[in-house]
C-alpha cells in the first residue's frame, strides 16, 4: 500500500462536546500507520458549534478537511464524504461510537487486505432492547438480501475505490448501510468482518427509538423491492 491514501469520513451532528477530542485522538493514533490519510468531517444540520469546531480542527491538522451541509441524514453525510474523498481506500464510521483503537484495528486489516471490503462486527450492545432490535433487523436483512455477514450497521466500513458500485450509494438515511451490504453481495465483493467490542457513546444522544426502528424494518423491505 506504499504511496496510497486512505480517506476517513466522519459524519458530525451536534457533537460539540466531544468531536475535538475524538479527532485529536484519531490523528495521534493514525500517524504511526504505514499509509497516508485524510479525515473528512461532514457537519450536517448542526444546531450547535460543531461546524466552527471542525473548521478549527482543519486549521490545526493538515490531514483534516471539513464539509458542511444544512441537510441532515447519516447516508447523506456519508455520500458527501465519498464524493469529496481523494483516497484509494475509503472509510466511513460513526465518530460518536468508534474508539481510536477500533478505528486503527479495522484500518490495519484494510491495509493488509487492500482488495477486500472490511467492516466491523460489533459483539455487544448497550442493553437488551438494542440487542433484540439489532437481531431482528440483521435477520431481516440477511433473509432479504441473502447476506453472509452480520451487523449490517457496524462501522468502521472500509472499501477500495476499485469497488466502484460502492461509490454510487444512493440512500440519504440510515438504510445506506443495508444498501452497502446488498451491493457487496450483488457485485461479489469479498467482505472481511472484524469482531469488535462496541463502545459506549463518547457523547450526544442516539437517534434510534421504537419509531425509527420500525421505519428501518419497513425501509429494508422497500430497499429490497427497489434493488430487485
Amino acid at each position: 500500500m506504499s504511496g496510497s491514501l486512505i480517506s476517513i469520513i466522519l459524519p458530525v451532528h451536534n457533537q460539540e462536546d466531544h468531536i475535538g477530542k475524538i479527532v485529536g485522538d484519531y490523528v495521534a493514533t493514525l500517524e504511526p500507520l504505514p499509509i497516508e490519510y485524510e479525515i473528512l468531517l461532514v457537519t450536517n444540520n448542526c444546531r450547535d458549534k460543531s461546524p466552527l469546531i471542525c473548521q478549527k480542527l482543519s486549521q490545526e491538522f493538515d490531514s483534516v478537511r471539513t464539509i458542511d451541509t444544512p441537510k441532515g441524514g447519516w447516508g447523506h453525510s456519508v455520500r458527501l464524504g465519498v464524493k469529496e474523498a481523494r483516497g484509494d481506500l475509503l472509510c466511513y464510521t460513526n465518530s460518536a461510537r468508534t474508539s481510536c483503537e477500533i478505528l486503527k484495528l479495522v484500518l490495519l486489516y484494510a491495509i493488509s487486505f487492500p482488495n477486500a471490503v472490511v467492516k466491523a462486527n460489533r459483539k455487544i450492545r448497550d442493553n437488551w432492547r438494542r440487542r433484540l432490535g439489532s437481531l431482528i433487523y440483521n435477520l431481516e436483512c440477511r433473509a432479504l438480501f441473502d447476506l453472509p455477514t452480520w451487523d449490517i450497521n457496524g462501522t468502521p466500513k472500509v472499501f477500495p475505490r476499485a469497488c466502484g458500485k460502492l461509490l454510487e450509494l444512493s440512500r440519504d438515511d440510515d438504510l445506506i448501510d443495508a444498501e452497502f451490504n446488498a451491493i457487496c453481495r450483488q457485485q461479489g465483493y469479498q467482505i472481511l468482518e472484524v469482531p469488535v467490542l462496541a463502545t459506549e457513546r463518547h457523547g450526544g444522544k442516539s437517534t434510534t427509538n421504537y419509531k425509527s426502528a420500525l421505519k428501518m424494518y419497513w425501509g429494508a423491505y422497500e430497499l429490497w423491492r427497489n434493488l430487485n
